[in-house]
């Protein structure tokens, strides 16, 4: 791998992002405008914001970072760019790095963002470790970039892109234990949750939150499994192009 190659298409990148103030608005305030109505929905009941808040950090930069990054690197597809970097004589390893690096550096700075108004404006309060969640939060929005790029594979349209959202991202926080905990769940809804990412995503945040650290290394090894594969087959989509 070039580090060299890696950070030129990381800045690349992160220059086309830059032009798209739109993008730049939705990944950096749409989480904290939706923890925001979030709060003030638990106006009433501060302990019930205390209890979500936290899981719910993690939940939407992993939604938005998932869908813009599957746009983007569609867009990266459709329009011939990425077919024209891959008639380089450049490794797919220095393109993934460098989106990923691009992307990654957009996840965490969005999952800073968020962090900052629900800790600092909308006065979350955990009984764990503040760094700990939010360390947690950059890690979800992290995966939620990684998923994003490998399905970016299977769309031809931005249209399409976007219909992942339902089939993919939305099943994993029905399951995930956000709305009905896993042990009230049936058996075989319960068996595929425990196949699902997010689901760990969620656990992760919820335990930390409460200070409860038993499970947590296995969740954030999953949650760093699911984003390793996901670049790995992300990197199989690339196909090598001859100028």
């Amino acid at each position: 791998m070039s580090p060299r190659v890696a950070g030129a298409t990381a800045l690349r990148v992160l220059t086309q992002l830059r032009h798209d103030p739109r993008t730049i608005a939705m990944l950096l305030l749409v989480p904290a405008v939706l923890l925001t109505l979030l709060r003030l929905l638990f106006d009433n009941d501060p302990r019930q914001w205390d209890a979500v808040g936290a899981p719910v950090l993690g939940l939407f930069p992993f939604i938005t970072m998932f869908l813009v990054t599957s746009i983007t690197m569609l867009r990266e597809r459709t329009t011939g760019t990425l077919e024209r970097l891959m008639t380089l004589p450049v490794a797919k390893l220095d393109l993934l790095v460098g989106y990923g690096a691009a992307f990654g550096l957009v996840a965490t700075a969005q999952a800073g963002v968020s962090s900052a108004v629900a800790f600092g404006l909308l006065d979350l309060d955990v009984q764990g470790s503040v760094a700990t969640v939010v360390g947690l939060a950059v890690a979800n929005a992290i995966l939620g970039m990684s998923l994003g790029l490998f399905v970016s594979a299977f769309a031809r349209t931005e249209f399409q892109a976007v219909q992942f959202m339902p089939a993919l991202v939305l099943p994993q926080i029905l399951l995930c234990g956000l709305l009905v905990p896993r042990s009230d769940m049936a058996s075989a809804l319960d068996a595929l949750a425990g196949v699902l990412p997010l689901t760990y995503a969620y656990e992760a945040l919820r335990d930390a939150s409460l200070g409860t650290t038993a499970n947590l290394g296995r969740d954030l090894a999953v949650i760093v499994g699911f984003t390793v594969l996901s670049l790995a087959f992300g990197a199989a989509t690339l196909r090598r192009r001859t100028p």
